[in-house]
Parts: C-alpha cells; sequence; structure tokens
C-alpha cells in the first residue's frame, strides 16, 4: 500500500500550518478546544457514517443515478440551516446540536451516499442472479473493504465542514475552532490539528490492508 504520497500533502500542510505568513486577524489568546463540542461532533460523525454505509448497503449501486439525490446534494449547506431554524418548534429549546445534526446529515448524506454507490462494483448479471440475500452479502464484503478508503479521504473534511452551520446555529463546533486558530495565527493550534488529522488518516489507511 502506497501511502507515500498522502504523508508528502500533509508535511506541506503542516508545513504551511507553521510558516502561514501575515499577521492575527484577531488579537486575543489562542482559543482552548471545545471539548463541550468534541462529542456532539463525534456523535454527528459517527451518525453519518453508519446512515451512508447502511443506506449503500440496502440500496445498492443505483444510488448513484438517483436524480433525488443529485438534488438534495446540490443544495448549500447554510439553506439546510436555514430551514432547521425556521421548522424548529417554537416552544422548544434552541436547536443547538440535535438541530446542528440534522442539518449536517441532511447537507453531507445525498453526497456521501452517492459517491459509496459509485464505488460499488456492478451486480448485474452477477451476483443479482442468486438472490437478494447474495447479493447483500456481496455489498457487505465491497463496503467493508471500501469503508476505511473512504473514511480516510472524507472524514477530515467532515471534522470542519459543520462551520457555516456552527455559525447559523451559534455553537462552538470543531470547525469555527480551526478558523479562530487561523485567524489568531495560533500556528502550534494549527499543527496539532493537522498532525491529528494526518494520525486519523493514517490508522484508517492501515485498515485498508495489503492491496
Amino acid at each position: 500500500m502506497k501511502s507515500w504520497p498522502g504523508w508528502v500533502v500533509w508535511g506541506v500542510a503542516l508545513a504551511g500550518a507553521l510558516l502561514l505568513p501575515g499577521g492575527p486577524w484577531k488579537h486575543a489568546p489562542a482559543p482552548q478546544l471545545p471539548w463541550a463540542g468534541l462529542l456532539g461532533s463525534m456523535v454527528i460523525l459517527g451518525m453519518l457514517g453508519l446512515a451512508s454505509l447502511g443506506a449503500a448497503w440496502v440500496l445498492g449501486p443505483g444510488l448513484s443515478r438517483s436524480g433525488s439525490l443529485t438534488i438534495l446534494d446540490a443544495v448549500p449547506e447554510f439553506l439546510w440551516g436555514a430551514l432547521v431554524l425556521a421548522l424548529w418548534p417554537r416552544g422548544w429549546e434552541a436547536p443547538g446540536w440535535a438541530g446542528l445534526g440534522a442539518a449536517f446529515l441532511l447537507a453531507a448524506l445525498p453526497g456521501e451516499v452517492r459517491w459509496l454507490g459509485q464505488a460499488l462494483p456492478v451486480e448485474a448479471p452477477f451476483p443479482k442472479a442468486w438472490g437478494r440475500r447474495v447479493v447483500l452479502r456481496a455489498r457487505r464484503g465491497a463496503l467493508a473493504a471500501l469503508a476505511p478508503r473512504w473514511l480516510a479521504a472524507r472524514l477530515p473534511v467532515w471534522i470542519t465542514a459543520t462551520l457555516v452551520l456552527e455559525r447559523i446555529l451559534g455553537l462552538p463546533g470543531l470547525g469555527s475552532d480551526w478558523m479562530e486558530r487561523v485567524a489568531r495565527r495560533d500556528h502550534l493550534g494549527m499543527a496539532l490539528w493537522i498532525a491529528f488529522l494526518a494520525g486519523l488518516w493514517s490508522l484508517l489507511r492501515r485498515g485498508e490492508g495489503p492491496r
């Protein structure tokens, strides 16, 4: 398994974080890691991963040709956030992490499901001819092999992709933490962020096994 091109990219990103030019946009101490939002973010990302894999397992490669998913995938995140705010019952508490999770799943799930559907192997004429049970077993094997590569590619993006929704809903999440560190030129904090994402990428790549 050749992973050196990926390490080159992470090395360039790390160097960029440490050597980012310019002065800070905000003259304030570097923010503390939002521990309160860390658990909420991990739960949301876990739900996205499980829902995407589950939908791909049940519905198969046909998802890649779904016109409905294509339309939903084209809707910007901020519109989903606005929709959640508009439909949130007045008598309830503020949307909080539940609202952010709902908006993020609506925004991200169609694209991830389409991606997985495109990556699944063709099922006609076989194993489709052998029945539904064999088809599901074949999909399970294909998704088990595909999941580490998919997560390695997408998880670093998901972690900071909630920034727009965090701003709309007023939550201190991981996306906001990253942007605060960029604005304050917190080189050490940005470097630690990139090192964490690189380690996560490496861990998931190990799950692919020999190729």
